[in-house]
């Protein structure tokens, strides 16, 4: 193997939006790996090109960014941003270091697929914590045990995921929502009764209790960081 390549420093792409976080991810990483060369972005334009031309050994990534400077930060902008990276560079090692890793639920089964490291590190988790997840996702290795509890038992089909996104975030009813999917309305209640059984809601128990089965439904997509 060529002598060089062996002494060539690692490079750490980190992605954060909020200044206070960037500089404090930067200075643990260079705590723990001083030889390291350490790129960052505050946003997500043009990640992925620089990506392609950096070829990172590890990428740390919050889910809250904006697209651009002087956008507001979304958290859809950086669960986009990280199924494109899932999808294009199924080999990179990826750290999720965000106060809203619950929305991964959102890609869970481009988290599944993936072929290189990815951990998750929420944001309050002590410094030792942080650099674990970073050894283990430059192994290789997966660890998603911070959202684990709902991640678990979510098995959320892209068919179902579309539905919440135009019920509840789009606004539009059954007969709109089978008109833009090309599915008949019987087919839309039957996604309900799907999503439904997945969040664990008992629609007869709500019905004898008087309650909106629809609305149970918004707060529990909400509570599971399936949407906004």
């Amino acid at each position: 193997m060529n002598k060089n390549l062996l002494l060539a420093p690692q490079k750490f792409f980190v992605i954060d939006g909020h200044e206070i976080c960037l500089s404090g991810t930067l200075k643990l990483l260079q705590s723990q790996y001083p030889n390291a060369e350490i790129i960052t972005s505050k946003t997500a334009e043009k990640v992925s090109e620089r990506i392609s031309a950096l070829q990172p050994a590890l990428v740390v990534m919050d889910i809250l960014i904006p697209e651009k400077q002087n956008v507001i930060a979304q958290t859809t902008t950086g669960i986009e941003l990280l199924r494109h990276l899932l999808n294009r560079y199924p080999k990179l090692n990826i750290v999720i270091h965000s106060e809203h890793v619950r929305k991964l639920v959102q890609i869970k089964t481009e988290i599944d697929n993936h072929k290189g490291g990815f951990t998750v590190a929420e944001k309050s988790l002590c410094s030792w914590e942080m650099l674990t997840r970073v050894s283990w996702a430059l192994q290789g290795l997966t660890h998603v045990k911070d959202i684990q509890p709902i991640y678990s038992r979510l098995e959320l089909k892209p068919e179902l995921v579309k539905l919440l996104t135009l019920a509840f975030q789009e606004g539009l009813q059954d007969k709109a929502i089978a008109q833009k999917i090309s599915v008949s309305e019987r087919m839309v209640r039957h996604y309900w009764d799907r999503l439904q059984d997945v969040l664990g809601i008992d629609c007869q128990e709500l019905k004898n209790q008087g309650k909106n089965i629809r609305i149970i439904t918004q707060i529990r997509a909400r509570e599971a960081g399936l949407i906004d």
